[in-house]
């Protein structure tokens, strides 16, 4: 199967001039299922939903934010140069791990005010948050972007570059798969938690060691010196949280 690319236009809108672009739209439309299923799941950790709904108003800009900066630092020479770009999200942009930090830290403020549980919020949330990453990933698709080096696999996704056509990894619909069975297996196991940030845990971990194979196939990763960024910080929140779910896990059992 041959994935091809250019079928679906950049701009899915103009109006009076300004054009609305398909990898916007996407990601309201994340933002927007996303919110819905937390409204309507039967596990809600003792959270109510007002407060989560309070806490979209704040977490939302903050993470959209958080994603530019991360990738703003990380192509930081490329920005010096073209500060008009700085805020140009239209072609994509945003790096997930700085939404995820700024989105965390969000999350922590927010809970010390409002004297919630930080890890009954995660837990409420994450779900939502691998479905929105499925959704908004389909953007990457509409802008030919975040794809792989070149295979022979019976999936592939064709590209042309530099007048060549090649074909390559689809590594944007590895993750739309990936991160939609992730929310599927969250959902399924929020409903026999067994304890506090476990469904947190589970996300991070599968979706960390996902990403330690898919950034291996790209070529377009953000880079820190010659290493790639987002594999590093995969392979750091892998290792990290394992220890702590299976140190949860021991706790769980031994007080139970």
């Amino acid at each position: 199967m041959i994935i091809k690319t250019g079928i679906i236009p950049k701009t899915a809108i103009s109006f009076l001039g300004i054009n609305i672009y398909w990898y916007g739209v996407l990601i309201v439309f994340a933002i927007i299922i996303g919110i819905m299923v937390c409204k309507f799941k039967k596990q809600n950790f003792g959270i109510k939903f007002n407060d989560f709904f309070d806490l979209c108003l704040f977490l939302i800009p903050v993470s959209i934010i958080g994603a530019r900066i991360y990738y703003v630092i990380f192509e930081l020479e490329y920005f010096l140069n073209n500060k008009k770009e700085l805020l140009n999200i239209k072609n994509g942009g945003l790096a997930i791990y700085g939404g995820v930090i700024f989105g965390i830290i969000t999350v922590i403020i927010f809970c010390r005010i409002k004297k919630i549980s930080i890890l009954d919020l995660l837990d409420y949330i994450v779900p939502s948050v691998a479905l929105g990453q499925s959704i908004g990933r389909i953007g990457n698709y509409i802008n030919i972007e975040s794809y792989g080096s070149e295979t022979d696999l019976p999936i592939k996704m064709e590209v042309i570059e530099n007048g060549s056509t090649k074909f390559v990894h689809p590594t944007f619909l590895y993750e739309v798969i990936i991160t939609f069975l992730l929310f599927i297996f969250l959902s399924i196991r929020s409903k026999n938690r067994k304890f506090r940030g476990e469904i947190t845990y589970l996300y991070i971990i599968v979706y960390s060691s996902a990403r330690i194979v898919i950034e291996s196939l790209r070529t377009d990763s953000l880079m820190l010196y010659n290493y790639k960024i987002s594999l590093i910080m995969s392979v750091i929140f892998f290792v990290s949280f394992s220890f702590i779910f299976l140190y949860s896990i021991y706790k769980y059992r031994k007080n139970n």
